[in-house]
């Protein structure tokens, strides 16, 4: 049992409060795929020929991270097995997924490989990591054997060097050749491919390096954690080697300590493995001698170790600026500062390509090569600078969100598809359950209404409208896992709503982070929220015959609640609104019967019904002149109406305008929502031009309407367009991104016109929550 916490919430007499409603939105492109119900799928395989840990290098932990996101956002659409690169001697013990490896070292290797791979009928595609030192010495080797092989090759160029000569620009080619389609990582090195190299561009794909979606911790707690308390942290990480430059920063780093004496300059990672087999440790020792040299043994610590993926995702979220400081002008990209800029990490860099291109939101600054003296003046600068530290730190974030691994595997997967493998047909993995960021956004008295990403955002407090939602979404989830935790959060949800509400059987909206009513509550309309309080309430008695005796207090109160607004609710006129009080009409009359509540559902429902008549006409079905938010809710509640009382004129308006809706808000194999940047008004032809806006809510409320017609109409097709709106939430959306957040569990705010809008609010997530919870798979974390 939870420890009560009593808070009561007070009339405002301050000022009056700004609203903001943080809206959010959406937009366009082509589905990932239809699915069609009863489609019979051969699992297939796509072959990932790369350097593979436990060998330690960039393009081995790249290939591990994408394999291991391909198989976390995708249902069995292939199997990514891997053939993993080796050189001379190595040998290493690898997980299951490697099933064959290459020694590049030795000729016959490339012909055995390459019979093997064609002889398997499974495998449909071969993807190739390609960096030149992979195949050093081996070149010819290695466009035979791209030539050997008889599946479709997609390779990834992880170097473009430009300006090459005959002899490697003739090479490069003759790689190409053999290839279905080329991956790069920037806009630059496409650029090169087509200068340089002569190559067509159609045959060139973009898909960034991939980045870590992050739990962004405390910064301050991570010091203490790992011992730096008090401690101004620069870092730089990767192998070590001469290629880094990392005297740049050493050099540097007197006069930095001058004007900021509590600076530590972490230098993470071991020395990499060739240039230990080829020359020792001979450039750490360097580094260490100029350490001594000036006297920095105490600004400075070497980090010789492989770090795994978490202890490295901490180590740059509680650093403060990222360095780096790559003396090679043809570097391509960076996994090391990719990882640092979706950290949120300000970053200083020497200008390499991948750098200018994603600094140039301000994410971070350029200096010149081996210019200790600019990379000083930027770090003293920058430290003394806290607000332009934290606007490059919501530049980076924002910079990658895009390049999450997720998104960069939904854009392989779109990819392999597109080549066009009838084998290859892309289903999406649904996450399981995860409560994690909602449980985080609630405090002792409620869930908090705003984020800032994923940090609760006590500033613009609590609204009923949310933790009503909440309540609905935590008592569905206790019905369907019987969960002894949820209780105590459906406890505080309620509790919410008690307080809430008023003697004249009105419910109040906006809370502030003091506990206050506000302002808002005399200047909004609050029909939909004491719509949403009696959906709450009716579907919280539905449920509440199954709590345990020590919370059976819930269901008398809530009884009391719901029968006293009831004489507010015959007051209620908006459609929508009017289909909340439906919605907890019909809950309630579940559990206790349609006696108390038939005249009020008769009322609200026939209301809709005459609406629909006044409004409808050829070509227009519905209850208004317009489309607007949260539509599918209207003709969801007018169906249950008709559920409990049996009346066939409500089902059959109800199934004529949803019809009409979905055939508005669906394309062929995926769902666009009304944005709320633009309302589709009747007599108008409805644009099919992206322009943003578009929400989870809308989509959650369209699967729970979806679910029940499957329900009462099975076999029409319902369940299908119910799993295609689904995947809306997984990257099946206008910007192709995953709108769901794997790594904290919550769910942003909407998609708008060019980039995701990262927050991760409550009405949001509760929605993603919603709609996660119609199906019945895989519902606990």
């Amino acid at each position: 049992m939870e420890n009560k916490v009593n808070v009561t919430f007070k009339e405002s007499n301050g000022k009056k409060r700004n609203s903001d409603t943080k809206v959010v939105s959406g937009r366009t492109s082509k589905s990932r795929g239809a699915i069609k119900p009863h489609e019979s799928r051969k699992v297939v395989e796509v072959v990932c020929i790369s350097s593979y840990p436990p060998r330690e290098c960039g393009i081995a932990t790249f290939s591990k991270d994408l394999r291991q996101s391909l198989q976390q956002v995708l249902n069995g659409t292939f199997k990514v097995t891997v053939c993993s690169l080796e050189s001379g001697a190595d040998k290493y013990s690898y997980s299951d997924e490697v099933a064959y490896s290459l020694n590049s070292d030795r000729s016959e290797d490339f012909v055995k490989v390459a019979t093997a791979l064609n002889n398997n009928p499974n495998i449909a595609l071969i993807l190739i990591q390609h960096e030149f030192g992979l195949f050093e010495n081996r070149g010819d080797e290695f466009i035979n054997f791209l030539r050997l092989l008889e599946k479709p090759i997609v390779l990834t160029f992880h170097t473009v060097l430009p300006n090459p000569d005959n002899t490697f620009k003739k090479q490069v080619q003759q790689i190409v050749e053999h290839c279905s389609r080329i991956i790069v990582m920037t806009e630059k090195s496409a650029e090169i491919l087509k200068r340089d190299y002569a190559l067509n561009k159609s045959t060139i794909n973009i898909i960034p390096h991939g980045t870590h979606l992050i739990d962004n911790k405390n910064k301050t707690i991570l010091k203490e954690t790992y011992g730096f308390s008090g401690k101004t942290i620069l870092s730089t990480f990767g192998l070590l080697g001469p290629g880094k430059s990392i005297e740049t920063t050493l050099l540097a780093l007197p006069g930095i300590i001058t004007e900021h004496p509590d600076v530590l300059f972490l230098i993470i990672g071991k020395t990499h493995p060739v240039l230990v087999k080829n020359s020792g440790e001979d450039y750490r020792i360097y580094l260490e001698g100029i350490v001594e040299k000036l006297g920095l043994q105490n600004h400075v610590k070497f980090v010789n170790r492989f770090l795994d993926t978490n202890q490295l995702l901490d180590h740059l979220q509680f650093t403060d600026i990222y360095l780096f400081t790559s003396k090679d002008p043809n570097q391509a990209v960076s996994g090391t500062f990719a990882y640092a800029l979706s950290c949120g990490c300000p970053i200083i860099s020497t200008p390499i390509p991948h750098a200018v291109e994603v600094l140039k939101n301000g994410a971070g600054v350029i200096f010149d090569f081996s210019d200790s003296g600019q990379l000083r003046n930027h770090v003293i600068n920058l430290l003394k600078d806290k607000d332009s530290l934290l606007r490059m730190k919501q530049a980076g974030l924002h910079t990658t969100a895009s390049s999450s691994w997720q998104n960069v595997a939904l854009a392989h997967a779109d990819f392999f598809q597109e080549l066009g493998s009838p084998q290859i047909k892309l289903k999406y993995r649904k996450p399981p359950i995860d409560l994690t960021h909602l449980k985080k956004m609630t405090t002792e008295v409620g869930i908090l209404q705003f984020c800032q990403i994923n940090q609760p955002d006590y500033e613009w407090g609590y609204t009923l409208d949310d933790n009503a939602r909440a309540l609905i979404a935590f008592c569905r989830y206790y019905k369907l896992t019987r969960d002894h935790d949820a209780l105590q959060y459906i406890r505080r949800y309620f509790n919410f709503v008690e307080r809430c509400f008023r003697p004249n059987g009105q419910f109040l909206n906006y809370v502030d982070k003091y506990y206050l009513f506000t302002e808002q509550n005399n200047e909004v309309n609050l029909e939909d929220a004491n719509g949403r309080a009696i959906w709450a309430l009716g579907n919280l008695l539905s449920v509440s015959k199954l709590f345990p005796e020590e919370y059976s207090f819930i269901q008398d109160k809530a009884k009391f609640l719901f029968r006293e607004t009831l004489s507010n609710a015959e007051k209620i006129t908006s459609p929508r609104a009017m289909a909340f009080v439906i919605k907890g009409i019909s809950f309630y009359a579940l559990e206790y019967g349609i006696k108390d509540v038939e005249n009020l559902v008769h009322e609200k429902a026939t209301s809709l019904v005459n609406l629909y008549h006044s409004s409808k006409s050829d070509g227009w079905r519905w209850y208004e002149d317009y489309l607007t938010y949260g539509n599918a809710v209207i003709p969801q509640a007018l169906l249950m109406a008709s559920m409990i009382t049996g009346k066939s004129s409500y089902r059959n308006v109800a199934k004529s305008t949803f019809d009409f809706l979905l055939d508005k808000i669906y394309t062929e194999d995926s769902i666009r929502v009304i944005s709320n940047k633009r309302w589709y008004k009747k007599g108008e032809t409805l644009s099919k031009e992206f322009i943003g806006g578009e929400q989870p809510i809308d989509v959650a409320y369209t699967i729970l309407a979806l679910e029940l017609f499957e329900m009462e109409f099975p076999g029409e097709g319902y369940a299908n367009l119910q799993e295609v709106a689904f995947n809306w939430f997984l990257g099946n959306n206008p910007l192709r991104q995953s709108i769901y957040n794997h790594s904290t569990g919550g769910c942003f705010d909407g998609i708008e016109r060019t980039n995701v809008s990262l927050n991760q609010g409550a009405e949001s997530t509760v929605s993603y929550l919603l709609a996660r919870l119609t199906f019945k798979d895989n519902l606990t974390i």
